[in-house]
């Protein structure tokens, strides 16, 4: 059974503890949190609850940490965490600059220590499916890829509002903004699909007068096979899930792909296509796929479990800190470069 905390239960931190506790030789064994509602929240589930993750660590016997903290805590939390020889698994993105994540690289290293950063969006099936069929040379050779996911970011939906938390909006504790925030996911899957890339074209947006940029536009190339791949992102629209503008396009020698072509078409029909397969999982004793309704929040679950099995296996995480740190330089370049110009 493998003895798990949770560090920050917000948006995401509540996602990953869910899910934890769903899951099969997984005992979550505590969490921390600030605030006091989160911690009842979590208390009502049996789990305990502390006001500091370092309580939590020196307090409780743990094989591993889920981080979900604000970019600013990350560092910190990964250090410590480390220091006491535990698995982390940590929300994207790693670090704030290529700086601090080649310090967190490091400081790993010397610690003999493994971190896995929630690549989730690798794990959605349209993108699985885009990957399998590109490294069987379904396409030929891709010569353009192209890529796109705008939602509202940190802001919320008039229907369902909720405080937007000052740090997302502080250049120094966030980062960055829809460049570092969503534009990470796109930059993940094309440094997984065709390796380190280099930077032919960016340029940031800031319709909101904000000191973090709200949409970025990048083209990058990659030096290994020549693609060149096209980001864009913004935090500017105000859709509601379940649309989902996010897609990834591969053109190629022979032929095109698109996770648009493998993706469910209706969310709302798939919801309830899903949610009667898994009601008829529970009745015939199979294993129910929780968030499958979701469809594309069925991804942050595969990945966790990816997590915790390679713990049990002793195997290598799938995403590895050295792509991590490639997606994180590429980024930094680009701030980099519009700092200059």
């Amino acid at each position: 059974m493998l003895r798990v905390g949770v560090i920050g239960l917000g948006r995401m931190g509540q996602l990953h503890f869910l899910n934890a506790l769903r899951m099969k030789d997984v005992k979550v064994v505590a969490v921390a949190d600030k605030s006091r509602r989160k911690r009842k929240a979590a208390e009502d589930y049996h789990v305990k609850a502390y006001d500091d993750y370092t309580k939590l660590i020196d307090s409780e016997e743990l094989d591993a940490v889920v981080i979900s903290l604000p970019n600013f805590l990350k560092r910190e939390s990964i250090f410590y965490a480390s220091k006491e020889k535990l698995d982390i698994f940590v929300d994207k993105p790693l670090a704030r600059s290529l700086a601090e994540a080649a310090e967190i690289l490091q400081r790993v290293r010397i610690d003999d220590t493994r971190v896995m950063v929630c690549t989730n969006y690798r794990y959605f099936d349209s993108v699985q499916t885009v990957k399998k069929l590109l490294d069987e040379g379904r396409i030929g050779d891709v010569v353009i890829a192209t890529s796109e996911l705008i939602m509202n970011g940190p802001f919320s939906h008039p229907l369902v509002p909720r405080p937007v938390p000052d740090w997302w909006f502080d250049r120094e504790k966030a980062g960055g903004g829809a460049l570092l925030d969503l534009g990470h996911h796109l930059i993940d899957i094309f440094t997984w699909m065709f390796g380190e890339l280099e930077i032919e074209f960016a340029t940031l947006g800031y319709r909101f007068g904000l000191t973090v940029e709200d949409s970025a536009t990048a083209i990058l190339r990659s030096p290994k096979t020549g693609v060149r791949c096209t980001v864009n992102v913004g935090w500017f629209s105000k859709m509601i899930f379940p649309n989902f503008n996010f897609r990834v396009n591969l053109h190629g020698a022979v032929g095109y792909l698109s996770t648009d072509q493998f993706a469910p078409r209706n969310l709302r029909l798939h919801a309830i296509k899903e949610g009667t397969l898994n009601l008829c999982r529970r009745v015939i004793g199979r294993k129910v796929r929780y968030l499958s309704y979701t469809y594309y929040y069925a991804s942050y679950a595969e990945i966790l479990e990816q997590f915790f099995n390679c713990i049990r296996e002793d195997q290598q995480f799938p995403a590895s800190l050295e792509e991590q740190m490639a997606v994180i330089k590429t980024i930094d370049k680009i701030y980099r470069l519009k700092e200059i110009s």
